[in-house]
């Protein structure tokens, strides 16, 4: 057993980095390694992205990541955050870092890859969306390529296809566009019509989509710190929306979702033969929980879900119903989605949850997370104008373009000590955002060299971090808040923080 206790030490970090010979502030090791001469340095040398083992995502050393994110979509025309405090900077990759969020799903929109004709490409448009890779590569942040879209194009009043791809089918192009609030215009028996002609590749605009995923992954298949590509966001299932509750639209899946998911995942392994691809189920299964994947035919595929209880909903529309009946709902929701991700093949990733201030829900979101070792995106970072949304209350901040303006009790529900990267495999894990405790147990596993690596929160330890290590012992810190825990032998290992 070993215990430490305050604040880290200048010391043991670099007794870290004299331990493992690469410093763990630097993923790509010192200037000096020759990959040639030194194995470990070819090892370090490795870029960092995220894949797909069993259940599991696992980093570049064979470490079981857990993701804690951020959703950073930006609606609006032209579809990417700009280069200003109300947008996206360096002290916003750093602000993440620093508060333990190392994910980020990224809003790289259809409408921006291809806004002009199937295939052609806006190379400008990737390269302002380069910028805000590289800074958050630079931070270590996993990030995952999101073709987001609501209610297809900003003539049904959302976003996220190219004005090639939204011309209005006959007969109701003879009439005005039916404009609802979010997401009411998905039941409009003219959006059902497109997501169905999408689906059936009417007019080529479904090869359009995969094209632009091929172009997506010729750009990014070797970017350090990618997580994959999400090939779109929340799909609704067209005319026969009405029967999913009830039978779970399973044609929709076997004939409709997953042919155009293997259709994108095959354009996508022309440029990128390993980076994971995510499939993610109809919007009403935020809702009732019965998402109906087959088998995939790649082994780095991931089911992307999310979850939005329906009594957090009615909380948002002022019925004070109380959300602790979401307890149950997430308990079923990742317990399904671990089903789902079973039957495909994938590992889970809960890529949507929050877009409110009840901290109540978000922390029943979050435990339920812990216990089921789910890794999440938090909606959203910034509210950014977002024009479809059903609940006005969400971002971390009262101002976007005033980091100090973080809204304090959220923050301190999101930010959580947790093991952000385990030479082994989880067994047990649990924190309290009240009091900042914490419990973690990991089998070790003997042949990964690099260290867990546990987050530890700054906001929930003012007096410093208690930390008590059985079957282990902390062997240095590496920066934004990170402490670096070795394994004693092959018995399991449990961390805990007071």
């Amino acid at each position: 057993m070993s215990r430490r206790s305050g604040s880290f030490g200048i010391v043991a970090a670099a007794a870290a980095v004299l331990a493992f010979g690469t410093s763990l502030l630097s993923p790509a090791g010192p200037a000096t390694a020759d990959p040639a001469t030194d194995p470990a340095a070819e090892t370090a040398e490795e870029t960092p992205r995220l894949s797909r083992e069993g259940r599991w995502l696992v980093d570049q050393h064979g470490r079981i990541v857990l993701v804690h994110g951020q959703n950073l979509v930006w609606k609006h025309d032209p579809y990417v955050p700009p280069d200003s405090p109300e947008g996206f900077t360096a002290a916003d990759a750093e602000w993440l870092a620093e508060h333990g969020f190392n994910g980020a799903r990224i809003g790289t929109l259809w409408a921006g890859v291809t806004p002009d004709a199937p295939g052609r490409v806006d190379e400008g448009y990737l390269d302002d969306w380069q910028r805000v890779i590289d800074l958050l590569a630079d931070q270590g942040i996993w990030m995952q390529y999101d073709f987001h879209q609501d209610m297809w194009h900003e003539t049904y009043g959302g976003e996220g296809v190219p004005d090639w791809a939204a011309k209005r089918p006959a007969p109701y192009h003879l009439h005005p566009p039916i404009k609802l609030s979010f997401p009411a215009t998905y039941i409009t028996p003219e959006l059902a019509t497109v997501y169905d002609n999408f689906w059936a590749n009417k007019d080529g605009v479904q090869d359009g989509w995969a094209a632009a995923w091929g172009a997506v992954a010729e750009r990014w298949g070797d970017q350090p710190y990618s997580m994959g590509y999400d090939l779109i966001n929340e799909p609704w299932a067209g005319r026969e929306w009405l029967t999913c509750p009830i039978t779970g639209c399973k044609s929709s899946y076997r004939d409709e979702f997953q042919p155009a998911y293997e259709r994108a995942t095959a354009a996508i392994r022309a440029s990128d033969p390993d980076g994971i691809v995510w499939y993610e189920s109809q919007l009403l299964a935020n809702q009732v929980p019965n998402s109906g994947f087959g088998p995939a035919n790649d082994d780095q595929v991931g089911y992307s879900w999310h979850s939005y209880c329906p009594f957090g909903y009615l909380d948002s529309q002022g019925i004070p119903l109380g959300v602790s009946g979401c307890k149950d709902y997430d308990e079923t929701h990742n317990a399904k989605a671990l089903e789902q991700a079973e039957t495909m093949g994938a590992t889970n990733l809960m890529s949507e949850f929050g877009a409110t201030d009840n901290t109540e829900l978000l922390a029943i979101d979050t435990a339920s997370a812990d216990d089921h070792f789910t890794s999440w995106m938090h909606w959203a970072y910034k509210h950014w104008d977002d024009p479809t949304t059903a609940d006005g209350r969400q971002g971390m901040f009262a101002d976007d373009a005033d980091l100090s303006t973080v809204k304090q009790e959220k923050l301190r529900t999101l930010v959580r000590t947790y093991p952000q990267a385990t030479a082994g495999t989880p067994v047990d894990l649990s924190f309290d955002p009240g009091t900042g405790a914490f419990s973690y147990t990991y089998e070790p596993d003997a042949d990964i060299e690099e260290p867990t690596e546990i987050f530890v929160s700054p906001l929930h330890y003012p007096s410093g971090a208690d930390i008590t290590v059985e079957g282990g012992r902390v062997v240095g810190e590496a920066e934004h808040h990170r402490i670096l825990v070795e394994a004693n032998g092959t018995q399991p290992v449990t961390v805990t923080i007071d």
